[in-house]
């Protein structure tokens, strides 16, 4: 998409008039970061920081037959949600691999929300159209209508509790509420993409600016700073969570990529005999996290090898972690490399680099 069919996000001002570095991302026009990556990282884990990631999408599934078609869908347990209660989950494809990773909100038994992929929208609307042919609950692309702040950090709750009624202290991780932030109607949800904990707020696009300077207000006496995509990247690859496009895509199974977490097989769901036979025989290959011994940072595509030099598999997130202050990465190795303590080599600009096979998460 070329810079001129960019899409903007309702905060998209917000972010040039702080000077924030903004660089094309699925399809819009986002901040990588406002002024050092390593200080917005480690105001996350610290105290707190706010994302705009209004560009993920958001689709209602509703209807008599909502659960139906969600079940069949996606690979976790449906029939384990209640009402308030989000779960991490991934829609498999009819070809073995992954269609997209999501967070599924219910309502109620009738009524779901979908938070997806901004770069795999149309690709998701598409495939949830063509399984719901068999369903036929109704499907809505509320996309266009939400902008999203992720507040994240250990002093998010107590910033954001003095911005509304709402007991935050009382939504458990991997819930939410409707509710109201700086007076502003939101959807209140502990969730995030850092580990650091914190909160969700999805609001209307014309609230967006409203409820950004109401949070970063009240978090100016805890040392909340503006984050951008850099630090979001580098805060959830050292908590070794997946990325779609780099560590699961369409062709990696939900069990080689160690999410077997998330798939359940007391239902069938698309594929679900292709993965179950997978996890009964054992993936051939395997997602790990390594850390590198001699000095350098690995980067996604740069291969994995073995101590002679053949290619044995490929990085699929790598960077020098702020927090730990070492180079660390995920990629696929062949199974028998997987367990901690392993040793692979990445080849990085022609020299072989050492690195060790770690249990994920890295912090």
């Amino acid at each position: 998409m070329s810079e001129q069919n960019l899409k903007n996000t309702a905060l998209t001002s917000v972010h040039e008039a702080l000077g924030a570095k903004m660089v094309p991302f699925a399809g819009y026009n986002m901040p990588v970061l406002y002024t050092n990556l390593i200080q917005e990282h480690l105001a996350v884990r610290n105290a707190m920081g706010v994302f705009d990631v209004s560009h993920m999408g958001e689709v209602f599934i509703t209807g008599p037959h909502a659960y139906d078609l969600i079940e069949y869908m996606t690979s976790n347990d449906v029939a384990s949600l209640y009402d308030g209660r989000v779960q991490y989950s991934c829609m498999p494809n009819d070809q073995g691999g992954i269609v997209d990773d999501l967070l599924v909100y219910r309502y109620h038994a009738e009524k779901y929300l979908l938070v997806i992929n901004a770069s795999n929208i149309d690709k998701d609307l598409a495939w949830m159209h063509t399984i719901n042919e068999q369903f036929g609950a109704d499907i809505r692309n509320a996309s266009e209508e939400y902008s999203l702040l992720a507040v994240q950090g250990p002093k998010a709750s107590e910033a954001l509790q003095t911005l509304t009624d709402t007991d935050l202290s009382g939504i458990e991780y991997y819930h939410f509420t409707e509710g109201q932030m700086a007076g502003l109607d939101c959807i209140i949800s502990c969730t995030g993409y850092t580990g650091a904990g914190g909160f969700e707020l999805y609001v209307s696009n014309s609230d967006a600016e409203a409820l950004w300077n109401a949070v970063m207000k009240a978090g100016e006496a805890f040392g909340v700073l503006p984050c951008g995509l850099g630090s979001r990247d580098t805060l959830r690859l050292e908590k070794g969570f997946c990325l779609y496009g780099n560590d699961i895509n369409d062709e990696t199974s939900p069990i080689e990529a160690g999410l077997g977490w998330i798939t359940k097989f007391n239902q069938p769901f698309m594929m679900s005999e292709h993965h179950l036979a997978i996890k009964t025989n054992k993936p051939s290959k395997k997602l790990v996290g390594f850390e590198l011994m001699d000095r350098g940072i690995p980067r996604q595509h740069y291969p994995i090898c073995s101590a002679d030099g053949t290619v044995i598999g490929e990085v699929t997130s790598g960077t020098q972690s702020p927090s730990l202050n070492k180079a660390i990465g995920l990629g696929y190795v062949p199974a028998d490399l997987s367990k901690a303590g392993s040793e692979i080599y990445i080849e990085v600009r022609g020299k072989l680099l050492k690195a060790v096979v770690t249990k994920i998460p890295f912090l």
